[in-house]
């Protein structure tokens, strides 16, 4: 099996070693491997589970919904039912957020047009 060290795996998603340690610390990365000198070691496995809590945590779910994911996930097939649902909640709060920052995406442009407008109009004079 092929593994990366915690500096590659922060690499790979664009975080930093220090939220990879948190994310251990709080129980969303069970099962981390380490090698001799105890130093943390990515299986294809865990990069692949790493990749569900950054996707989740940069949907705003919480940590301690990211957790519950994550032992129903290491609990097995019997909690699939919840997992499932867990995600259909969770993506009816995506696709909220993502509503709401359209609409206040509008908002935002229509005042720049009307500054733009405004910044215009003064120079021409």
């Amino acid at each position: 099996m092929k593994y990366c060290s915690i500096r590659e795996a922060a690499a790979k998603f664009h975080i930093t070693e220090s939220t990879l340690r948190y994310y251990e610390k709080k129980g969303l990365l069970p099962l981390l491997e380490r090698d001799k000198a105890g130093r943390r070691l990515f299986s294809e496995n865990q990069i692949s589970l790493l990749e569900t809590v950054i996707c989740l945590k940069n949907t705003n779910m919480s940590i301690s919904n990211i957790k519950q994911y994550i032992d129903w996930v290491v609990e097995g097939d019997n909690t699939i039912e919840l997992r499932l649902e867990m995600m259909k909640n969770h993506k009816k709060s995506v696709v909220n957020e993502i509503a709401l920052m359209t609409e206040s995406l509008k908002r935002i442009d229509m005042k720049i047009s009307r500054y733009t407008k405004n910044v215009t109009t003064e120079k021409v004079l």
